[in-house]
């Protein structure tokens, strides 16, 4: 296998495979992160929700102790009014129970708050008779308050009692000892909720700590072996094709043998070009001058334009297209043999004014064309000089034969252009010379170029 050089295609399936699997790893455990982060996120705000009811159970039991000693102090019936909303209206109590409930119906916690509620509810009877107090007190109709004060029956020893002595209980009652040590009890039960909760917390935070640790593992090791992957891709691809592929660029810019490496498909393409290359050596000796070239001119005829077309590197290549301004009515006018010289010099002032590599031909009547190969639009300026030079040459006179000019469109080749793309992009240019669009030589401009030209002079203009 490795003597015949390794199949990029089996290897794309290999690597194709791998990646594959191992995204699906990663994507299993980005999911499985998704997942822990949310359930994380979910179980702190949950015991954000449990802590802040626990507190509100302790804030409502403080609100309720508070409006009741008011009462009994000052005897105003808004404080009363107060208690009892909470009591029954916003019942933070019984809501905070209940949330907690939910999820920890079993818990220590749940266990502590429900004793806090439990002390909170048993201290309103307590709480219920200093009120009852302060309303006879202060003599007021107790009809006009809730049952639970109404349903309230004074010991037959508290009745007897002046009206600042029932004050005066009313407050102790509200202030007392034994009110405080109560008070405590709640609290008590409320701070072992809070302490329960807090380690169920952290209980909870080290077992998703863990989960999450290995889950980050797990994608530290796929994510090294991604890059792996990637690093390995790219060196594979280095030393399989890219590498055997600028050697070769090379050396068919030299018309050499490809040298048998790399990759299979790279070895057989090699193989397919030295074959075609040696084919191609052979049809160039074949290919007699008189078939390839026009008589009159000793340039390229039409076959031999074809024949360079079919099988030059077209992409690295440039064509140049020419016609002679005026040709027909100097033709009409002084006749064939004037036209048939004229021809001749045009002919000889384009194939003086290129390389000995590039092929002019003469394509049909007064048209002309130039193949320039390995040539790009960095050549478009030499060119402009060449077309100058050649029409100042023609525009000497020649014994009696008339001065002439020549106009030219130019394309130069890219990725996968074909010979009718690079033909037409070249004769549109050169229409656009012919009617006058513009001067001596016209260059097929692409979206590339255009945006390369752009770029090129923004940096200038930069530079200024």
């Amino acid at each position: 296998m490795f003597k015949r050089g390794i199949s990029l295609r089996r290897l794309n399936i290999v690597i194709l495979i791998v990646s594959v699997l191992l995204s699906i790893g990663l994507i299993v455990a980005m999911n499985g992160t998704n997942n822990i982060y949310d359930e994380t996120h979910e179980f702190t705000q949950k015991f954000i929700e449990w802590r802040s009811s626990s507190y509100d159970l302790q804030r409502a039991s403080d609100y309720l102790t508070e409006q009741m000693q008011d009462f009994t102090v000052t005897g105003d019936r808004e404080y009363l009014d107060n208690y009892f909303n909470e009591a029954k209206v916003t019942q933070r109590r019984e809501k905070a129970l209940q949330v907690l409930g939910q999820d920890h119906a079993r818990s220590a916690a749940y266990r502590d708050l429900s004793a806090a509620m439990d002390e909170s509810v048993s201290l309103m009877e307590r709480e219920y008779y200093a009120a009852r107090l302060t309303i006879l007190a202060y003599s007021y109709d107790v009809s006009e308050y809730p049952e639970e004060i109404q349903n309230v029956k004074l010991m037959a020893p508290d009745l007897e009692l002046s009206t600042d002595q029932m004050k005066e209980m009313a407050m102790l009652m509200m202030h007392g000892e034994e009110y405080r040590k109560r008070k405590e009890v709640i609290s008590n039960h409320m701070d072992n909720c809070l302490k329960d909760l807090d380690a169920e917390m952290k209980e909870e935070q080290a077992k998703y700590a863990d989960k999450l640790h290995t889950q980050v593992v797990f994608e530290h090791v796929l994510t090294i072996l991604i890059i792996l992957l990637l690093l390995g891709i790219v060196l594979i691809t280095y030393r399989l094709v890219i590498r055997p592929l600028r050697n070769s660029v090379e050396l068919i810019r030299d018309e050499e043998d490809l040298p048998i490496r790399g990759a299979y498909e790279i070895r057989f393409l090699a193989k397919t070009y030295n074959l075609i290359h040696h084919t191609n050596l052979q049809s160039k000796e074949k290919l007699t001058y008189e078939a390839t070239h026009d008589k009159l001119t000793g340039l390229y005829n039409r076959r031999g334009y074809d024949y360079l077309m079919e099988n030059l590197d077209l992409e690295t290549s440039a064509l140049l297209l020419f016609d002679i301004d005026r040709f027909k009515q100097i033709n009409d006018a002084y006749g064939h043999d004037v036209g048939d010289r004229i021809l001749t010099r045009v002919a000889d002032a384009i194939f003086e004014n290129f390389r000995a590599q590039d092929y002019v031909c003469r394509i049909g009547g007064d048209e002309m064309a130039v193949i320039m190969v390995h040539s790009d639009p960095s050549l478009a300026t030499l060119l402009e000089s060449k077309i100058k030079k050649i029409n100042k040459m023609l525009s000497i006179k020649h014994e009696d034969d008339p001065s002439v000019k020549v106009s030219a469109g130019v394309a130069f080749g890219e990725p996968g252009i074909t010979v009718e793309i690079i033909f037409k992009r070249a004769d549109t240019c050169l229409y656009e010379v012919k009617n006058g669009n513009m001067n001596e030589i016209s260059f097929y401009k692409s979206a590339k170029a255009d945006k390369k030209k752009k770029q090129n002079n923004k940096q200038e203009a930069e530079k200024q």
